[in-house]
């Protein structure tokens, strides 16, 4: 499983601007079953988002696609953790160590 945390790196409005791409891409993962939650992080300087893959690799590639990293408008930092323990709904995220 992993975090991915945005921080944007321009004003707000050009964050705005790019908004419904973002929200469409957004869309595209949760239909592919990649991101599991999302939302802005409090106060509005970037956002969140827990998404399950493969690797890191292809996160990272996802990640690339976002409109708001191609317009230079945030940058990502994404962590990698073993989802042992999860809520009854996350159950089949459940990992182990291997």
């Amino acid at each position: 499983m992993f975090v991915l945390e945005l921080t944007y790196t321009a004003p707000l409005d050009a964050v705005d601007a790019a908004l419904d791409a973002h929200v469409a891409w957004l869309d595209e993962q949760f239909t592919k079953g990649v991101f599991l939650a999302a939302g802005r992080k409090n106060p509005r300087d970037g956002g969140v988002i827990i998404a399950v893959a493969d690797d890191r690799a292809q996160v990272e590639e996802i990640a690339a696609g976002d409109p708001f990293r191609t317009a230079g408008l945030c940058e990502y930092r994404i962590t990698e953790f073993v989802a042992r323990m999860t809520a009854p709904a996350l159950e089949q995220y459940r990992e182990t160590l291997g």
